[in-house]
């Protein structure tokens, strides 16, 4: 092995330039977090214990649209369902336990990432299936997915779903708390502009809360770019929650203790 030093000279990386015992701290462990539905059940979600892509943390957006679809069941029930950014799945598992039709569950296409949604899959007492081999629900899938790509490969996950056997996009797409991602706002749009199903009743839930409230109008102008793109845009939630979810962060209290709704729709 050779590695450049400073004056772009080849140097071993031998013993003599090893770095000692402790030089980088450890990869935090994984964590769990649990989220207790409306019926008493309790889900336990299993996080990558870190991530460049924030994906080690349960979010509080994820919470609330949970807790959304828990009060409007309707709004999942029967229907499929794709979130993108997902993290640990939380939104997924829960509208799957509500009786989605079928569930896509999807985050960037690091192992780690779709390993610990499968695992959080397979590890929800809500979502057993006796009838399946392997006891996991039929209508619940997980799989890697980078914003913008080629939507084939999420829409082929339809086929098996029996009102879809041509797959024509999703009922309800879920993107919970990745506005703070603003360089990459044209690449979520892309995904929903091609995995959403045109038609009038179709939605795509943005939930979300201004972590960094001297930024808010930059999250906000996901919704600017989303009307240019075609898509009507209505707010339809807002929770103010007991506490930031980064409670020493710098920034407006208020602004980081909220989380707001958004529903974007074809005309």
């Amino acid at each position: 092995d050779h590695s450049d030093d400073d004056n772009g000279e080849a140097v071993g990386t031998g013993a003599l330039f090893a770095d000692p015992e402790g030089y980088y701290p450890p990869s935090p462990p994984p964590t769990t977090q649990t989220y207790t539905m409306a019926n008493g059940a309790v889900i336990t979600l299993h996080l990558v214990g870190h991530s460049p892509l924030e994906a080690h943390r349960l979010w509080n957006g994820a919470r609330v649209v949970s807790e959304h679809f828990e009060a409007h069941p309707a709004e999942v029930r029967g229907r499929s369902v794709l979130e993108i950014g997902a993290g640990a799945g939380l939104p997924s598992i829960v509208a799957a336990a509500l009786g989605a039709e079928r569930v896509v569950v999807t985050d960037y296409p690091d192992p780690d990432l779709v390993a610990t949604m499968w695992k959080n899959i397979r590890g929800c007492p809500e979502l057993v299936d006796d009838d399946s081999p392997d006891g996991v629900p039929r209508n619940i899938v997980a799989d890697g997915h980078v914003w913008g790509a080629d939507p084939a490969p999420l829409l082929a996950h339809l086929s098996s779903s029996p009102s879809n056997s041509t797959p024509k996009g999703f009922d309800v797409l879920i993107l919970a708390d990745l506005l703070f991602r603003h360089s990459e706002h044209g690449s979520m749009l892309r995904t929903v502009e091609s995995t959403l199903r045109r038609r009038r009743g179709s939605k795509a839930f943005v939930v979300f809360t201004s972590y960094r409230p001297w930024l808010q109008h930059k999250d906000l102008a996901f919704f600017d770019l989303a009307r240019a793109r075609g898509f009507e845009v209505e707010r339809v939630l807002e929770r103010k929650m007991d506490r930031p979810l980064f409670e020493n962060d710098p920034g407006d209290e208020e602004v980081r203790k909220t989380v707001s709704g958004w529903v974007l729709r074809w005309p």
